[in-house]
């Protein structure tokens, strides 16, 4: 704290990871959906000298928010320096930098510090912006532990060769469609009328409370006729793609995030592309699909089941879009 407005707090954490591969999945914004829980969607644009310009999509305190901010990059001093361009209230500014500290060759040390203002310099919203920094602060750095971590294991595991397999599986299904991408994007983004449109899923609750930002609350239907309750946060870019990260999860699952993306040819022909990474829930396999259940066992199962979703609601999605021509 420096005036009574401005607050400043810092938060750390070690990994055992190399200080380079830390910076660079920092620096990585794409990645940040399947690195921080919090992160739905993130894109960067280049700007100069090192500098580039982020939106980011993310939950805080349970509300979906949205904001734009600014970083500089210094691979060399392992430091990224960053400060929201454009913030949601309660947020007034806030800034902040990541310090990698090597610990060693396959050990950092990382500090996250931030600094922040609340509107009108609300106490009360001040407290909620301490409350929303503490949790996902915490959250993303035993995130990024996590998955650092996980990307070190994996990429030694390439190396290995036994051919171990990863919990992290990322796919994809795409489908050519006779009309316009704007139609496809209608028939995805409009996920409240899904419960006529799409025989998998029985029930839906969809709340928009930011144009573009949704909730989704959904019960799908397995082909054995289980039910499973899924709630999502989805950013809608029209009419390109749709991207969504699940906050409540089947309980294979320990991260899904996703995406519906969307190109028009000049024919007027859509490309409509489901892309999926997921993080198998490796100490429930055994409870959830019996005794004799492996990982392999449990990535095919959930490609399948998300793949013939995703599938499913393409071919729907072709039909619709075609339909309006």
């Amino acid at each position: 704290m420096t005036d009574g407005k401005i607050r400043e707090v810092e938060h750390d954490i070690t990994v055992a990871a190399p200080p380079a591969d830390v910076y660079r999945l920092i620096a990585e914004v794409e990645n940040w959906p399947q690195l921080f829980p919090p992160t739905v969607y993130a894109e960067s644009e280049a700007l100069f000298g090192g500098e580039e310009r982020i939106r980011i999509w993310a939950t805080a305190n349970g509300e979906a928010k949205h904001w734009t901010s600014r970083r500089t990059l210094d691979p060399v001093g392992l430091r990224i320096e960053f400060g929201q361009e454009v913030s949601s209230d309660p947020v007034a500014t806030m800034a902040g930098t990541w310090i990698i500290e090597p610990l060693g060759e396959a050990e950092s040390r990382i500090r996250l510090l931030h600094h922040y203002r609340a509107v009108d310099d609300d106490p009360e919203k001040l407290a909620w912006i301490d409350r929303a920094v503490d949790t996902n602060s915490r959250s993303e750095l035993d995130a990024l532990k996590r998955n650092a971590e996980l990307l070190v294991a994996a990429g030694q595991a390439a190396d290995d060769s036994g051919g171990r397999l990863s919990p992290v599986l990322s796919f994809e299904d795409s489908v050519r469609i006779g009309g316009s991408a704007k139609d496809v994007y209608d028939f995805l983004n409009e996920a409240g009328l899904w419960t006529d449109r799409l025989p998998h899923v029985a029930r839906v609750q969809l709340t928009e409370s930011v144009p573009g930002l949704q909730v989704l609350n959904m019960d799908t239907l397995t082909k054995d006729g289980d039910r499973h309750t899924t709630e999502s946060v989805r950013v809608c870019l029209p009419h390109l793609r749709i991207a969504y990260k699940q906050t409540t999860l089947p309980p294979l699952m320990l991260l899904h995030t996703g995406q519906w993306r969307l190109a028009e040819d000049e024919d007027g022909v859509t490309t409509a592309v489901s892309h999926h990474t997921v993080v198998i829930n490796t100490d429930r396999i055994t409870e959830l699909l019996g005794p004799e259940a492996d990982l392999a066992k449990a990535r095919t199962l959930v490609r399948d089941a998300l793949g013939n979703n995703s599938r499913a609601t393409l071919a729907l999605a072709k039909q619709f879009a075609e339909a309006q021509r």
